[in-house]
């Protein structure tokens, strides 16, 4: 599910294992070695990945293959919960991404191949802004996801007809 660019950084004051220890140090948690290493593979690069792809990826490591699976899923949710990943449901499953440290965007998600597509635009930040300061509303974010088909998929779609498509 990687995107395949990024879209930059926003500059943070404290690295995500620093926020990660913090928030869990104000719930009463420890960051225990399996979180650690869970927390460096997710923010190693930036990519759209589901649990099990993690999970896939961790069991490639040498290191990282110690990292239960019921870890992976419990600190996915505190990572959510920390404001460090933001999850998204697409076809009934959850997709995490980078919430830290990475600037607002938007997704294309192509409902035949999965493939989601990161961008920015200013024309519907100024939208967002109009819309919410008409109705008095101030904007913490958003989140839009235009669901369609790629342009790879759309063009797998346009094949010649065959005699058979008659039948």
């Amino acid at each position: 599910m990687a995107s395949g660019f990024s879209l930059g950084t926003v500059e943070v004051a404290s690295s995500p294992q620093e926020r990660f220890a913090e928030f869990l140090q104000s719930k009463g948690k420890r960051i225990t070695h399996q979180r650690r290493i869970l927390v460096d593979h997710v923010f190693q690069r930036h990519d759209h990945f589901d649990a099990e792809e993690l999970i896939l990826n961790l069991a490639q490591q040498p290191e990282a293959s110690k990292v239960s699976r019921p870890t992976v899923y419990r600190t996915l949710n505190e990572l959510v919960d920390a404001g460090l990943l933001r999850r998204m449901t697409l076809k009934g499953r959850a997709v995490y991404e980078h919430d830290y440290g990475y600037p607002q965007h938007d997704h294309l998600h192509c409902t035949m191949c999965d493939k989601l597509i990161e961008f920015q635009s200013s024309e519907l930040k100024k939208l967002r802004e109009a819309v919410a300061h008409e109705h008095g509303f101030r904007v913490n974010g958003h989140r839009l996801i235009i669901t369609g088909v790629c342009a790879d998929c759309g063009s797998k779609r346009h094949r010649q007809h065959s005699p058979l498509d008659l039948i």
